[in-house]
């Protein structure tokens, strides 16, 4: 009975991680199901990471936090290993550890060994299968192993290749929008630089880069947690940015560029939307990021860029998206951008070495 109930056991773990890697590196849409190894594993350890942070010294919590999202993953691969390595070796010592060792007696550890050096297919030979299924089995792991590691070295590139490209937009904002990116230090330098014809255009970019950016953290949801090259840069405060300037142009900042702003608007939400699910962040209502000062400084700023701006319509607009990159800022500690242009330098201007 104990010997079914291990192997048992190990064809369980083997299908829970061969089903997990399966999920997250080769299946091209988001998962639904609440309960998944790579999604439990990512939040627990998050959490604890995270809880951290206030031991760190504020200088260096940004260089600590941008630790984990390359570790969690070398971490989730190892677990994925670890589990199928366990789960072959319950196998076989549920067959009666079906197998030879010189030098000494076969017997649990036998068989962990032997599963082990069948998956990282070391072929040393001093443990062997010595029954037909055994062997079977063992041919499987090698398998398995084998397409695991392709996977793996396949999965790489293609995962940095994705932050790549969702990094390039997010560096070009540094001089157009400030440090962080601000809506209204941009419409101030839109205005100054004589560009409000290309106010479509950019709108147009932003679009389809909020639509990678779905597809991205959909398919690859660990490049969440992966976080810019500057501190006071962030896929999130991207995104919000391009949530805020599109609301005051919907709100009556500038007339003709409202269709594109609406669809850029509808992209983008989408994307905070569904990532805030996706991740586990639920909606915040108690904050407020534009109070009624904030709002009357905004418009002193760029005015006349939104001296026409309602306020009704842009509190309307904001309530769509706003307790969505909320959630998510205080699940990634990822501070949002505020509306008001930033203090200081660009991060373009400056440098560690005093430039």
């Amino acid at each position: 009975m104990l010997d079914a109930l291990a192997a048992a056991a190990g064809i369980v773990l083997i299908l829970v991680a061969l089903l997990d890697a399966f999920e997250t590196i080769v299946l091209p849409r988001r998962v639904t199901r609440p309960y998944r190894l790579a999604r439990v594993f990512l939040r627990s350890t998050w959490r604890m990471w995270a809880g951290g942070v206030r031991a760190v010294p504020v200088a260096s919590r940004e260089t600590y936090l941008s630790f984990y999202g390359p570790l969690s993953l070398l971490l989730l691969i190892t677990l994925w290993g670890a589990l199928m390595v366990l789960g072959f070796g319950l196998v076989l010592w549920g067959l009666g550890s079906a197998v030879t060792s010189s030098g000494h007696e076969a017997r649990f550890g036998s068989d962990i060994y032997m599963s082990g050096t069948t998956f990282f297919t070391l072929g040393l030979g001093d443990v062997r299968p010595d029954s037909t299924l055994s062997r079977l089995i063992v041919v499987i792991e090698a398998g398995s192993g084998f397409g695991f590691f392709a996977l793996v070295i396949t999965y790489l590139p293609v995962l940095y290749q994705a932050f790549s490209r969702r990094e390039v937009n997010v560096s070009l904002l540094d001089a157009r929008a400030g440090s962080p990116p601000s809506a209204g230090e941009f419409f101030r330098r839109l205005n100054d630089g004589g560009q409000l014809d290309r106010m479509p255009d950019f709108l147009r970019e932003w679009e389809r880069w909020a639509a990678e950016l779905l597809e991205i953290h959909l398919s690859y949801p660990v490049l969440a947690l992966y976080r810019s090259q500057h501190e006071r840069q962030s896929w999130l405060a991207s995104l919000t940015f391009i949530l805020d300037v599109s609301s005051l142009v919907l709100a009556g900042a500038l007339e003709s560029a409202k269709r594109p702003a609406r669809l850029t608007f509808a992209m983008a939400r989408h994307a905070a939307v569904d990532l805030s699910q996706g991740l586990g962040a639920g909606p915040v209502y108690r904050e407020d990021r534009l109070p009624p000062a904030e709002f009357a400084r905004l418009i002193a700023a760029a005015d006349p860029m939104l001296a026409n701006v309602r306020r009704d319509e842009l509190d309307v607009l904001r309530s769509k998206y706003e307790p969505n990159v909320v959630s998510l800022s205080r699940m990634l500690l990822m501070p949002l951008p505020s509306w008001l242009p930033a203090e200081g330098k660009d991060a373009w201007q400056s440098s560690p070495w005093g430039g």
